[in-house]
């Protein structure tokens, strides 16, 4: 009996050692990386289909404010696009046969908010679901296919944008604001090492991400090349003709101007925990 209570004393000194070094250890931040998928939703898809995923990876940076609140600073690259053959449930988008792709280069800034008390190494605090959001710029230029070659559209101005026709659509630029909000988990392997998965939904303040946004700008506004044969820009406006007769009338509806166009990440994350020492109270 005795050698029972010695060996149940000696265990509880040493849980109540670890403990107090575990309490002791203040996790100050981390860094890691992320890897998963993108998808758009705008114009050429409405409906929010997830049928075109794309590569999407980062770097982040935390830093931490107790065991519940993280500031984040995090760098993107990912690819976009999408495609009207997607669109064979509706006739006129179907035949519109516009299609793009773009790279997206994002920096931003969020704020973590867990919703359980999260310490790396600790059994039971080693789990949490958590929101985000925030305020962030990317960088972003469709370009789609003719003929095999590559083409990027900003410049041509597909919807009459910097053309003496339409003095009031002007260039859209190559920079856009976007404000991610999204929610994740996130699981602590040991005091070093996290894992976690998170969805992440971009609003954005731009409705060219894909080249697409009001109305067709006409025939009239993309003049014949010297030669007599259509300009590029002319032609990349309006390729329903692939179908038969064009449809790209001026003013006809090409996009929806008042819907701006988003895009969403989802990616799985490693973390390394960044630590510092506090001497545990004697009380």
């Amino acid at each position: 009996m005795k050698k029972l209570i010695f060996g149940l004393a000696v265990w509880l000194a040493g849980y109540s050692q670890l403990k107090a070094q575990e309490q002791a250890i203040v996790q100050e931040g981390e860094f890691g990386v992320s890897a998963g998928a993108a998808h758009y939703f705008g114009d050429l898809n409405p409906k929010l289909r997830l049928n075109r995923p794309k590569i999407a990876f980062g770097a982040f940076f935390k830093k931490q404010y107790g065991n519940y609140v993280a500031l984040r600073v995090s760098a993107h690259f990912a690819q976009l696009g999408y495609s009207d053959v997607y669109n064979s449930y509706n006739e006129f988008m179907y035949r519109r046969n516009l299609s793009f792709n773009t790279n997206i280069l994002e920096l931003a800034v969020q704020g973590d908010f867990n919703f359980f008390k999260f310490i790396p190494g600790d059994i039971y605090h080693n789990f949490t679901p958590y929101i985000t959001f925030g305020i962030g710029a990317f960088n972003y230029d469709p370009y789609t296919y003719y003929q095999g070659k590559k083409v990027f559209l900003r410049t041509l101005g597909t919807e009459g944008q910097g053309s003496a026709a339409y003095p009031d659509r002007k260039t859209y630029g190559t920079m856009a604001l976007c404000f991610p909000v999204g929610v994740g988990v996130k699981y602590s392997l040991n005091t070093r090492m996290n894992v976690g998965f998170e969805v992440v939904y971009r609003f954005t303040n731009t409705d060219y991400i894909d080249d697409v946004s009001g109305t067709y700008a006409g025939a009239a506004a993309f003049p014949a090349l010297p030669n007599g044969q259509p300009s590029l820009a002319g032609i990349l406006q309006d390729r329903s003709y692939v179908y038969g007769t064009p449809i790209g009338i001026a003013g006809r509806q090409r996009g929806y101007a008042n819907q701006k166009d988003t895009y969403l990440m989802a990616e799985l994350t490693v973390s390394f925990n960044l630590t510092s020492y506090k001497c545990p109270s004697a009380y």
